[in-house]
């Protein structure tokens, strides 16, 4: 596989150029590692957000998620019927109700990373400890793309 070294890192559109189909390749893959566990990336994502947010409503979650509501009502049923997620009665508004993982959600979620994290971790032992310094420090800048204003 060829490495891409920038003429000018401070050019940003050279360097999204560079970046993209790496992350994108990347994502893929560990989104097909999460489907050997019978669950999409989304699935993973949803199961996710719902335990690092017990009690997160549906049309939160669909808002935040930027999915609509129906589609989003899908999903939250299959995984009741899984028996990955159970709702429970809103405190103060009866009316409306909190979703919370259960342990057998917590099992998938567990799965999908663990073999996610497996994946990654054997690729990245394979590489130099100096290409694995390079990636280290460019994790908290990468993760940073997803909370600065466009």
């Amino acid at each position: 596989m060829r490495t891409t070294v920038l003429a000018d890192p401070e050019d940003s559109v050279a360097l999204a150029e560079a970046l993209r189909p790496a992350l994108l390749r990347v994502t893929r893959r560990l989104r097909q590692e999460a489907n050997k566990e019978g669950l999409s990336a989304l699935d993973a994502l949803l199961l996710g957000e719902i335990k690092r947010k017990p009690g997160v409503g549906v049309c939160d979650l669909a808002d935040q998620e930027q999915i609509s509501r129906p589609t989003m009502s899908g999903h939250i049923k299959r995984f009741e019927a899984a028996g990955w997620i159970v709702r429970a009665g809103h405190a103060e508004d009866g009316r409306r109700s909190g979703l919370s993982i259960t342990p057998a959600g917590v099992k998938a979620l567990e799965a999908i990373r663990r073999r996610r994290n497996d994946w990654l971790a054997a690729r990245l032992a394979k590489l130099s400890p100096e290409a694995r310094r390079d990636l280290a420090a460019a994790a908290g800048p990468l993760l940073q793309l997803l909370t600065v204003d466009a």
